[in-house]
């Protein structure tokens, strides 16, 4: 059953749908489920340590598709939103944030997923769902620098022990971009300037959403533009949020071959199957090939204290999550 267990990754798409179509204070729906009722859960269901796997390929990829489909729905359900109902400032705060929330909480953990594929048609649809959360930079940086230099100096991505999810995400963002555009102008060196522009991903992304901007703002107004590019910034900050507790403070040589060791993994229930595995971070490192629903857990991989969800809370404290995470990182670097 563990395939079909996945299928709660799209409860958080349908409460955006639904909010953002009923409008109101019903707008904040995924915001109370996701932050509210999930990391409520998470402290409580116990840990599923289980390695099974289901061997049919089937029903993974087709909740793969239908995620891109839900994101979709999503971008129509926030635009629906803006355009026929009058919301206060904090209703719209808060469609923003529940959107932003699924962006990254999911359709940017299904890119993650698809980008890793060889299928050309993965990839683009892992693009896709990239363009609607304002992405310029994951494909390339993830891909290319991040697993390569995992763990290192090199790697933008992996959060330094004693820095703040806050200072991380701004060095990190910066990074990742720069390097990411380095990388694409190494790969099209010798190419003209207008194969460059069309070609080089983060060029080009930026250009997408420069027109995306545009055409939003022309045909439904500066608040439905404004609402689309906040959710993006939402969404990104929970990529960086994720990013950073996945490797916070784990270091490797750069001649040291990534393993298990290399990354926090946990297997709370709500982490595994609300995000198709991605908790399992330590097994992904060490196979990035594998499918998501293949992934198993390591008992010497380092184990967060908490899930995905519930963490956060300890992220946007910094000295809480130093006294959480310091002494379990004193205590594996012994």
């Amino acid at each position: 059953m563990r395939n079909y267990k996945y299928s709660l990754s799209l409860l958080p798409a349908c409460f955006v749908i639904a909010g953002n179509l009923i409008g109101g204070w019903y707008v904040a729906m995924n915001t109370i489920f996701s932050l509210g009722i999930l990391a409520l859960l998470e402290n409580i269901v116990p840990e599923d340590r289980s390695n099974e796997a289901d061997e049919g390929q089937l029903f993974p990829d087709a909740l793969l598709y239908l995620h891109v489909v839900m994101q979709l729905l999503c971008m129509y359900s926030l635009f629906y939103a803006v355009m026929h109902y009058e919301l206060n400032p904090a209703q719209y705060a808060l469609m923003i944030l529940s959107t932003g929330i699924n962006s990254g909480g999911s359709a940017i953990v299904i890119a993650h997923e698809l980008i890793h594929r060889k299928n050309k048609w993965h990839r683009r649809a892992g693009k896709l769902l990239l363009f609607t959360c304002g992405n310029i930079y994951f494909f390339v940086n993830h891909l290319i620098i991040h697993h390569k230099w995992v763990g290192t100096e090199r790697d933008p991505a992996t959060a330094r022990y004693g820095e703040s999810v806050y200072r991380f995400f701004m060095r990190t963002t910066k990074e990742q971009i720069i390097t990411s555009y380095q990388a694409e102008a190494k790969r099209l060196k010798g190419k003209n300037v207008f194969e460059f522009l069309l070609r080089n991903y983060v060029t080009a992304s930026s250009l997408l959403l420069i027109t995306a901007f545009i055409l939003l703002y022309h045909f439904l107004g500066i608040w439905a533009a404004f609402a689309w590019v906040l959710q993006c910034k939402a969404a990104n900050f929970l990529l960086e949020y994720t990013n950073y507790i996945e490797h916070y403070g784990l270091t490797r040589k750069e001649n040291e071959r990534v393993n298990e060791i290399h990354s926090w993994q946990s297997d709370k229930v709500i982490s595994r199957f609300f995000l198709i595995d991605l908790s399992r971070h330590s097994d992904h490192h060490y196979y990035a090939s594998k499918p998501y629903h293949k992934l198993v857990s390591y008992p010497g991989s380092p184990v967060l204290p908490g899930g995905y969800v519930s963490m956060i809370y300890y992220a946007l404290i910094p000295p809480l999550w130093f006294k959480t995470m310091n002494p379990l990182i004193r205590s594996i670097q012994k």
